[in-house]
């Protein structure tokens, strides 16, 4: 018999039987079964690990949840659920813990109490706040909160050490993120904080010295810190739709960035340093007012995609036809007097030149 018992995708009218002894099923699929109560057989199932019941109608659970005492796994996202019951607190081997796009308004005390937890998605609720008590998931990995209605956060949400994988905090009402909050996440890899109405960032920005990819998109920053410059690691920086009037001016200090986008900010010209990151393949600075480009951006032999649309270029600096590896330049809607001779050559090497 499989470990496994998948019942998803298909109304359930009853418990089927099957073969095996119950203890032996370490994994549960209720995946859109249409539940809006968890079938009171699931309890019998005393050893599962895992028990995913996404894309219900469930708006609690019932107690006795505690009786899945192995339980490492429980997904209730896409659900109704207002409130856990206290017995999830006794589930002490639970590690993730899925109540995204739920009908939350507070985050259930019990789920600070669940001390093994490594990943929790708290994303697509109306929270307004995260208490003080996030500070206890000292285990946590990753971390979203991400589309709700939070105006602050604590900053408890520092002593979360252990994040490496991902914090989520996109699509919220934040307009500032303490400075404690990111002093103590050093091996940190991903960070959103997309879509809020944020005016800065903190310093402590350059304290995580793990963060491979920053998404920073469609807020109202006016600038960034130099810490960002710190970021040694980082690969992607993602910076459209702001109020970027420039950039902090060691930029060249981000020696492993792949990816730069700029979109639809103001800048008016770019740091030399730039022209010192190597491994640079996608650079993306359209509809911004920019009126000139280094003149060393030849020296960028990784990019293969240069999007200047909508900029106010009237010229090109020569030694952007020594770019080895260019395979896409679009100049459409600039303000370039006159073309250079060597598009032609770019074009001859390969190169898609949009005008």
């Amino acid at each position: 018999m499989s470990d496994i018992l998948d019942l998803s995708e298909r109304p359930l009218a009853r418990w089927p039987a099957f073969p095996g002894a119950p203890g032996d099923v370490r994994q549960v699929f209720l995946d859109r079964a249409g539940l809006e109560h968890l079938p009171e057989e699931v309890f019998h199932l005393e050893n599962v690990e895992a028990l995913h019941l996404d894309g219900n109608r469930l708006v609690e659970l019932p107690d006795g949840i505690e009786r899945l005492a192995h339980l490492r796994r429980l997904s209730l996202y896409d659900n109704r659920m207002e409130t856990l019951p206290p017995g999830i607190a006794r589930l002490r081997d639970l590690e993730d813990l899925s109540l995204g796009k739920n009908h939350l308004h507070d985050i259930p005390a019990a789920v600070f109490r669940l001390a093994r937890l490594r990943r929790l998605n708290l994303a697509e609720n109306a929270l307004t706040s995260i208490p003080a008590a996030i500070g206890a998931l000292t285990q946590l990995r990753m971390l979203d909160i991400g589309h709700n209605r939070l105006r602050e956060l604590p900053e408890e949400l520092g002593a979360l050490t252990e994040l490496t994988d991902a914090l989520y905090l996109s699509d919220n009402l934040l307009e500032g993120v303490p400075e404690s909050v990111f002093r103590a996440m050093p091996r940190l890899r991903y960070l959103g904080l997309t879509h809020n109405p944020l005016v800065a960032l903190p310093e402590t920005v350059g304290d995580l010295a793990g963060l491979e990819e920053l998404r920073l998109y469609d807020n109202g920053l006016q600038s960034l810190p130099d810490g960002v410059t710190r970021l040694a690691g980082l690969r992607e920086l993602h910076l459209q739709n702001n109020r970027l009037a420039a950039l902090p001016t060691n930029m060249g200090a981000l020696a492993h960035l792949r990816e730069l986008v700029a979109s639809n900010n103001l800048l008016t010209h770019l740091p030399q340093s730039m022209t010192q990151l190597r491994l640079l393949e996608r650079l993306d600075l359209r509809n911004n007012p920019l009126e000139s480009l280094p003149d060393g951006i030849g020296d960028l032999v990784s990019l293969t995609h240069l999007d200047l649309r909508a900029t106010r270029l009237t010229a090109l600096p020569d030694s952007m036809e020594a770019l080895p590896r260019l395979e896409k330049l679009d100049l459409r809607w600039t303000k370039l007097r006159t073309l250079p001779p060597w598009l032609a050559a770019l074009r001859e090497r390969g190169c898609r030149v949009l005008l």
